[in-house]
């Protein structure tokens, strides 16, 4: 019998911890461990024993969930599912629960909820089960999964020459686990007239307008979420919408980006590898390619071919990322042509690019 996944349920309301149980159980799978009404009675609950997933509030008292997400992941890293009406409405809560490494956020709203999490069960049971299996993955234990697509399946490997060099170069990077706080670090640091910048980080759809604003107000380049057709222009960054790929395209000497559907690539969308492979394919020698941290390896590939059509290529260092598995990847395929670190990102761009 293949062993269950237990669940430790911290939340405040009685109700909700009744009804997520009622629900987890549901599920022949998961058993609820326990549940604790605040961190500090699931923080007793983990020292007596240690669960495979949390299901985590933001709003409770005498520690917030993001500050117990915070303690947790620096601490004794299991994989949390928030679960939370903030979500919904507080972009900066829910940035902060992905920058400490939440797997996935569940939106609650503020009444209603336990009729809400009954009509999201199949949702909340699948979101615990996914984050069971990324605890899994990150341990590097192997087990059957359902083939990785890669690139292939957006856009096709050029078999042409990639262009002649030009003077104008553009910046796509690529990022995920750590990755918001390792982009305001390297955006931060680009002077108002730096290079156009391209950028995916793996992060769920309606969330990324809002990191994307949140960067745009403390740096000194623009930053949105793209749309399509958006030209890139020099000083100005643009981040992928989540939920959909986002490729670079060129008319002429303008470089634009294109926003589509399409299925998931190293299992993600939007892809790191799909936005390499078309800056390989559109922009060659002319482009500047960044992997930051990040687990797994979206962006090796891609970066690759990247490299193959004459590309500088940059690699965020072990010692800054916070996971190492997508640089290293990268490396591995001697696809990199600086490892730095991530204070120095900015700088090697600056120098790829003639400033």
């Amino acid at each position: 019998m293949n062993k269950k996944i237990r669940v430790l349920i911290v939340d405040d309301s009685a109700v909700v911890r009744q009804t997520l149980a009622d629900i987890l159980c549901s599920d022949p799978r998961i058993e609820v461990m326990a549940t604790a009404s605040d961190p500090f009675v699931a923080a007793d609950k983990i020292s007596q024993e240690v669960p495979d997933v949390i299901t985590l509030d933001v709003e409770m008292p005498r520690m917030d969930g993001i500050t117990f997400l915070e303690k947790l992941m620096a601490q004794h890293p299991i994989p949390v599912v928030i679960c939370s009406s903030l979500t919904e409405r507080d972009s900066e809560t829910t940035l902060k629960a992905l920058e400490y490494g939440a797997v996935e956020i569940i939106q609650k709203p503020r009444l209603g909820a336990k009729q809400f999490l009954e009509e999201s069960k199949v949702r909340i049971c699948d979101a615990v089960k996914a984050a069971y299996q990324a605890r899994i993955k990150r341990i590097g234990e192997r087990s059957k999964v359902e083939p990785k697509l890669t690139a292939d399946a957006v856009i096709e490997k050029s078999k042409t020459s990639a262009m002649i060099e030009t003077t104008e170069k553009v910046v796509v990077v690529g990022a995920s686990t750590g990755g918001t706080e390792a982009l305001r670090v390297l955006l931060e640091s680009l002077p108002p007239d730096s290079p156009a910048i391209a950028i995916v980080q793996h992060m769920p759809e309606h969330f990324t307008a809002a990191f994307a604003k949140r960067l745009d107000g403390i740096c000194r380049i623009s930053v949105k979420e793209a749309e399509n057709n958006d030209t890139l222009i020099r000083g100005r960054a643009l981040i992928a919408r989540g939920s959909h790929h986002m490729l670079l395209k060129r008319s002429g000497a303008r470089y634009f980006v294109e926003i589509k559907d399409g299925p998931l690539v190293c299992r993600h969308r939007p892809s790191v590898d799909v936005l390499f492979r078309s800056a390989a394919r559109y922009a060659g020698k002319n482009c500047v390619g960044v992997i930051m941290t990040g687990m797994g390896d979206d962006g090796a590939r891609g970066m690759a071919e990247m490299k193959e059509a004459g590309a500088s290529t940059i690699a965020q260092d072990e010692k800054s990322c916070v996971v190492f598995g997508m640089p290293n990847e990268a490396i591995k395929r001697k696809a990199v042509d600086r490892v730095v670190s991530l204070e120095n990102i900015a700088q090697q761009v600056l120098r790829f690019c003639g400033g």
